[in-house]
């Protein structure tokens, strides 16, 4: 089943450039279910300027979707979920229209499981974020893929509430 589901995510990357594959892990880290509230974005960093603190953004600053640069990840998954996926898109769209500008793509995970486990769960979720960019236009040139792993936490604690927003890629905007 997992392998039909790659499957399909490669072939969707390959067609419409809807995403990358899924890393899937093995030594049982970044577990934990998700509920419906916990997948998605998030517009916490905005001071009301639309630069928000991610740094600059272009001449495009009214757009809502460039204040929405966190996209978190389910259980074990480097696959965005629909969702951010259309948000992706519009970031990709930004990018190939704003040649000059560029995105740092920073990849984290939650504490559990191996440090180097975890680091590369989040390159593979800053690498999927990637795809989607290129694929609406972003130029190689413009997107540097980073992984934090698990050093980087959004939120303390060991609650599964912490543990999904530490899942997560955030595009950090800069000049």
């Amino acid at each position: 089943m997992k392998s039909w589901k790659i499957a399909v995510l490669i072939g969707c990357a390959l067609i419409v450039g809807c995403t990358g594959p899924s890393g899937t892990a093995t030594d049982g880290s970044d577990s934990g279910a998700l509920g419906d509230d916990d997948l998605g974005v998030s517009t916490y960093g905005d001071d009301g300027s639309g630069a928000g603190s991610f740094g600059p953004i272009g001449d495009d600053r009214s757009s809502v979707v460039m204040n929405e640069r966190v996209f978190y990840f389910g259980y074990d998954s480097a696959s965005p979920d629909d969702a951010s996926i259309e948000l992706l898109k519009q970031h990709g769209r930004y990018l190939a229209d704003n040649p000059n500008e560029r995105a740092r793509l920073e990849g984290h995970a939650d504490e559990r499981g191996s440090r180097e486990y975890n680091i590369g769960l989040g390159e593979r979720r800053a690498v999927s974020v990637q795809s989607v960019l290129l694929a609406q236009g972003a130029a190689q040139g413009q997107l540097t893929p980073v992984s934090f792993g698990e050093e980087r936490p959004a939120e303390m604690g060991m609650t599964e509430s912490a543990w999904a927003k530490n899942r997560r890629v955030e595009i950090v905007y800069e000049r």
